[in-house]
């Protein structure tokens, strides 16, 4: 089996061991998921107190739930959260009581337009109780009173999330953030955990330029907790990536940073438009996942998100379609593949001067073109240092030397390489 191959099978067994776990913005279905993550990888775990402010936030109370039914008058749980965590408005209050239909009505979520489907819903900042069912369960249930139990816990606790730091050769970092507040929800949000899992196994084996940090937080409120407690390590951050949606069969999607123009932005254009993979670029706008508070304009960072097809974007997003069944193992390896290559220019994205600016150096005689004989690219290769030497004077790297020139990067980079090691050039 090809490495990849195997990676993709190995992120879609992660995804299945994560689906049944209940998470939301706090709790124990969020610790439980990490504990998984952080046998994968080591993590630093955080939690930080209800009513801690963070920034224009406050840490919530901490939602647990151990069980919740709808019980029909002969005792049978006609929707049961024990079969899936989809089933109970996320943040719902404890509630244990007898009601008729009608009343339990106002407390029922269904998709009319999909009406085999459970939508995911939840009540995070306004005390509510409720549950998700199919329209067609909802249609098949008779007039008549109906038990109904949530055992659940709202109370002051703990907001959780984790980091995974890979130190790179320099300070400089690059943040790669998922979110881990969802529930029983595989492409939305497990494949983004899983692609961010396996990147970090990755590049730690690589000994990279950058150094990169993993977050793993709860979505809005968890980034801008970390942001909140991490202002002073902001100023590190040089780029960025969320991950999201990293597993459908649907054409990988770039969105941009709120710059537009940041280098995470040129890399992942780059890397897309000379991959041939199908592909989208998307402009900014200040709604998704957490892109949003990265690039918020107190911060302004250079972090950009990239998914397949992204939120809102396919039938299944925020219901019980969207399962493991959903997701593959191929487009996973497909997503973790554009991001070790993104990576990869990032790392080696460095400026040069020219350190034999006045003409063209002779690279005959320092045996440059001699090392190009058995290369089935040696004219293309030959370009890339030609390129390189025009523009290296300290301004320009190696990305606009490809960008300009049309050149493949690993080419320009190679290029890069001979030069230096032929004292032509200097970082």
């Amino acid at each position: 089996m090809a490495p990849m191959t195997a990676a993709g099978e190995r992120m879609h067994e992660l995804v299945r061991r994560l689906y049944p776990l209940c998470r939301s913005i706090t709790g124990d279905g969020v610790r439980a998921t990490l504990d998984i993550v952080g046998e994968y990888i080591p993590l630093r775990v955080h939690e930080v107190p209800t009513g801690t402010q963070v920034l224009d936030w406050t840490v919530p109370q901490e939602w647990n739930i151990r069980d919740a039914y709808i019980a029909d008058a002969a005792g049978g749980r006609v929707v049961d959260f024990a079969e899936s965590s989809l089933h109970v408005l996320g943040y719902s209050l404890p509630v244990s009581a007898t009601m008729p239909l009608a009343e339990l009505r106002a407390h029922l979520h269904t998709l009319p337009d999909q009406p085999s489907l459970v939508p995911y819903r939840t009540s995070y900042y306004q005390p509510d109780w409720g549950f998700c069912l199919s329209q067609e369960t909802l249609d098949a249930l008779p007039d008549g009173e109906y038990e109904v139990r949530i055992d659940s816990t709202l109370a002051d606790g703990h907001l959780t999330y984790a980091e995974h730091v890979i130190p790179g050769r320099v300070a400089d970092e690059v943040i790669v953030s998922c979110h881990v507040c969802h529930p029983s929800l595989a492409n939305d949000n497990l494949a983004g955990i899983a692609v961010a899992v396996f990147l970090a196994r990755a590049l730690a084996e690589e000994k990279p330029h950058y150094t990169y940090r993993f977050l793993f937080a709860p979505g809005t409120i968890g980034a801008i907790t970390w942001l909140a407690r991490n202002r002073e390590r902001v100023e590190r951050v040089r780029h960025g990536l969320v991950l999201a949606c990293a597993g459908d069969r649907g054409e990988l999607t770039y969105k941009r940073s709120r710059r537009g123009d940041a280098e995470i932005d040129r890399v992942m254009r780059h890397v897309l438009g000379t991959s041939e993979r199908p592909h989208r670029i998307n402009e900014f706008t200040p709604y998704g996942y957490d892109e949003r508070q990265f690039c918020s304009p107190g911060f302004d960072l250079g972090v950009g998100s990239l998914s397949r097809t992204p939120y809102a974007g396919y039938p299944e997003y925020h219901t019980s379609g969207d399962n493991p069944d959903f997701v593959t193992a191929e487009a996973m390896a497909d997503t973790l593949a554009v991001c070790r290559e993104a990576f990869a220019v990032l790392d080696r994205n460095r400026r040069y001067l020219n350190l034999s600016p006045h003409g063209e150096p002779q690279l005959g005689r320092r045996g440059l073109y001699e090392s190009l004989g058995g290369r089935s690219d040696a004219k293309q290769a030959q370009m890339a240092m030609l390129w390189v030497l025009s523009l290296s004077d300290g301004e320009h790297g190696l990305l606009d030397v490809a960008e300009r020139s049309g050149l493949p990067f690993d080419t320009v980079a190679a290029a890069a390489d001979a030069l230096h090691g032929a004292g032509l050039i200097k970082a």
